[in-house]
């Protein structure tokens, strides 16, 4: 994944020591040089010690930045003394960039607080925070109130906040691809396009009888030739696997590809079962496999929320290959683990390890195996993992969300398809949420904790209705 590119405002006021908003500026740009994000920042002598004090400063600030508007995607305030925080609000009220802010203050040092040294950066960060307030600015705390620009706190803030910026602007105007109808059987996966219009987000639908035909007539042999190889190379594919099956297979990913690509989809939403199987003879979870390893997730069922979920789940982890599960079983009494279950569709970093490339299991015992390849089998590997689901509440006219984190666990099943054994502290709890507000037994998981990222994207950032589980 590309790094963040962030708009830099350093505030300043005139009481306090010059020397400090110039020793700031200098400081924070190093530090985001080193973890690889990009400033956006006027020279330092556009305006007085390369700082925003007064409204001639904002104006100048604010036209720099809009130059920059389709590059930024999150705005840094820093506070090295007390700052100006009519200034701050001048600027951003001006640029009108819609990104996420940071709001950073520096710490003062006891021994340091005669008037050549003192920052009084404690008090402005609430004069600066309470006008963002009044204003109707959201905005990212720093994890300490004030901090040193070299503290570890502060790099994992900016680290954080990167996460933070890359998964908002990424689902803000992001493009759904909607492959096929919903099967009659899954209510549950009804959403309104209107609500994620609303949040700028965008579904372009096609349906399965184009994408069947478009495999069936595909003519470009070399390219199917090449893709039978990115398959057997993919993971170890079923002895029993036919050449035709081969090239069914890879016919269909090439056509749904190239949808995915003319309509500048960021995830899909796939009509996955039974009638891929029976008007064309494979299985779409290869497919899905593939395209969520290289970037491009895609759910079962036709959950478009659900893809929503997994393309927000992959920027918040840093790039991780999210996968598209079932809550389907209880492990015996252990009631904070569940086996989570898929036919399935995982991508080979996120279930860790491909047993086999081969039929689906229960739609192949009764449609007939040679019909039903392109399942990938094995049980998802230990490790920490983030989960979560988007829904749209059509009743109420909001989006919402539960998001949390667990664990997968290396406990013994032995059952079809692809199996997480996953543990989750407070299950029952969560279960219970689940059921009293109306969510699917579909849910997305990535490997790594970012819950809280995702949960100040969702709720901040994107005005949601967010449940974070905790126990």
């Amino acid at each position: 994944m590309s790094k963040a590119t962030v708009a830099v405002i350093v505030g300043t006021r005139g009481f306090f020591p010059s020397s400090l908003a110039t020793e700031g500026r200098k400081d924070l740009l190093a530090a985001l040089k080193q973890l690889d994000i990009d400033p956006i920042i006027m020279p330092e002598d556009a305006t007085p010690y390369g700082a925003v004090e007064t409204l001639a400063d904002a104006k100048k600030y604010a036209a720099y930045f809009s130059q920059h508007r389709d590059s930024i995607e999150g705005i840094i305030i820093s506070l090295p003394n007390f700052g100006d925080e009519l200034g701050i609000i001048e600027t951003l009220s001006r640029a009108k960039l819609n990104v996420p802010l940071l709001v950073q203050a520096c710490d003062d040092t006891v021994s340091k607080m005669d008037l050549a040294h003192r920052r009084d950066s404690f008090c402005g960060k609430l004069s600066v925070c309470a006008n963002l307030d009044q204003h109707g600015f959201d905005f990212t705390n720093t994890t300490l109130h004030t901090c040193a620009i070299d503290s570890q706190e502060f790099t994992s803030d900016l680290e954080r906040f990167a996460l933070i910026c890359k998964t908002y602007n990424n689902l803000n105007g992001a493009r759904l691809g909607m492959i096929g109808q919903r099967p009659d059987a899954f209510n549950t996966v009804r959403f309104s396009e209107k609500l994620l219009e609303a949040s700028n987000i965008h579904v372009s639908t096609v349906d399965l009888s184009t994408i069947i035909f478009g495999a069936l007539n595909w003519s470009d042999t070399e390219a199917v030739k090449s893709k039978i190889k990115d398959i057997t190379g993919y993971g170890p594919v079923d002895d029993a696997t036919t050449n035709e099956q081969l090239e069914k297979q890879a016919k269909l990913i090439l056509t749904i590809e190239k949808w995915v690509e003319d309509n500048e989809c960021d995830a899909t939403a796939i009509q996955c079962w039974d009638s891929i199987q029976k008007n064309y003879g494979c299985a779409t979870c290869l497919c899905m496999s593939m395209m969520g390893e290289n970037g491009k997730p895609s759910a079962c069922e036709v959950d478009v929320t659900g893809a929503l979920t997994m393309l927000a789940l992959r920027y918040a982890s840093g790039g991780n290959a999210p996968g598209y599960l079932d809550w389907n079983n209880n492990y015996n009494d252990e009631r904070d683990k569940c086996v989570n279950i898929h036919c399935s569709n995982y991508p080979k970093s996120f279930i860790g390890k491909i047993d086999t490339i081969g039929n689906l299991d229960i739609l192949g015992a009764s449609l007939g195996e040679d019909r039903c390849f392109g399942a990938i089998k094995g049980v998802v590997q230990p490790g920490p993992m983030t989960y979560a689901k988007i829904s749209t509440d059509d009743l109420n006219g909001t989006v919402r969300m539960y998001v949390g984190e667990g664990e997968f666990t290396n406990d013994p099943i032995n059952t079809a398809g692809g199996a997480a054994i996953c543990k989750v502290p407070g299950l029952q709890k969560l279960l219970d949420y689940m059921c009293h507000n109306g969510f699917e037994h579909h849910v997305a998981m990535v490997r790594g904790n970012c819950a809280g990222i995702l949960a100040e994207v969702c709720e901040k950032y994107m005005g949601w209705d967010v449940y974070v589980h905790e126990t």
